[in-house]
């Protein structure tokens, strides 16, 4: 490859960044004034939630707006992406705070960015009856670093271990994330397991997740009979999984196989564009908000999407508008 070849790719990407980043504000004051219109009957003065003797200089809302902003974009290092707020960005961030007071706030507000997500995820399941559910790893370190690594180790309840992904066919060490989804891709729930926990084990859960009166269809990882008849007994969910190949078969139907690839089209959307995989948190809360936000941030995407009569699942052109 020539060196005029190298520059001008280099061009490229430093032009279509700049867009993203020119852009960045615009982005931020959709996020915010979504997140204000949830939440109007509870927010006190100056779009805060809780009363302050000291006035903040950055709202509880703008702290959540700019947390799913930065992920909406793609940016996996939030040092690079403090980094260009101050130095691009102070205009348009006047009350910019510092990041590590951006990530204590952040955590402190964990339930409100996932009362914002469930908000608008239920708007846009009204009358869904047919979900999905599947779960994807997520690694925070090599497994060759399992023994030496602190990452998230500060609860044994909530500490990373190792599990086998089916997909890449090999160990891991840390988590896996559980979600279910309606047909269409919306969200409706997730968990946050260690990486050692099966798949069946997570149907116990989502007898609490508010899921009823509904089709559920899964992989061959959920089949269990004993889950399916609980489950169906219990909130009149019907499991439906592919059967294994020493068991009496009962085709399963086509269509259960084409939608499935719903969500997993989903976690590809999570890895590849909202860097899913690439989490630096140290510790479990940290990882836990990360990845909220990131969900958040699509779920934001697919209701401005649906706002704008657009296709749902088209994330990257939702802030073209």
């Amino acid at each position: 490859m020539h060196d005029t070849d190298i520059q001008y790719i280099r061009s490229v990407i430093h032009h279509k960044f700049a867009s993203v980043m020119h852009n960045l504000k615009t982005n931020f004051d959709k996020f915010f004034n979504i997140t204000k219109s949830v939440f109007k009957d509870r927010l006190k003065q100056d779009d805060n939630f809780f009363f302050y003797p000291n006035k903040p200089k950055m709202s509880n809302c703008e702290i959540i707006a700019l947390s799913v902003t930065g992920e909406s974009i793609g940016i996996d290092s939030e040092n690079y992406f403090w980094g260009k707020l101050k130095n691009d960005h102070k205009d348009d961030f006047p009350r910019l705070i510092d990041r590590s007071n951006f990530n204590r706030r952040r955590k402190h507000l964990h339930s409100f960015i996932e009362q914002l997500n469930q908000y608008l995820a239920d708007s846009l399941n009204e009358s869904e009856d047919v979900y999905l559910v599947d779960s994807i790893p997520v690694p925070v370190c090599q497994i060759a670093r399992e023994k030496r690594s602190k990452i998230c180790k500060e609860n044994f309840e909530t500490a990373p271990d190792k599990g086998y992904s089916t997909v890449s066919k090999s160990y891991y060490y840390g988590y896996k994330l559980h979600l279910v989804t309606s047909v269409r891709g919306i969200f409706h729930s997730m968990d946050l397991t260690k990486a050692s926990v099966h798949d069946v084990y997570y149907l116990s859960e989502i007898k609490n997740s508010g899921l009823s009166t509904c089709t559920l269809i899964a992989d061959k990882g959920y089949l269990s009979s004993t889950y399916q008849v609980d489950l169906f007994n219990s909130c009149q969910v019907n499991l439906q999984t592919p059967k294994r190949a020493n068991q009496e078969r009962n085709p399963f139907p086509f269509i259960f196989k084409r939608v499935r690839k719903r969500i997993e089209t989903l976690f590809s959307q999570l890895c590849d564009q909202f860097m899913l995989k690439r989490n630096y948190a140290k510790t479990n809360l940290g990882l836990s908000v990360r990845i909220l936000s990131k969900i958040t941030a699509v779920t934001l995407l697919q209701y401005i999407n649906s706002k704008n009569n657009k296709p749902l699942n088209h994330l990257k052109y939702a802030l073209a508008s």
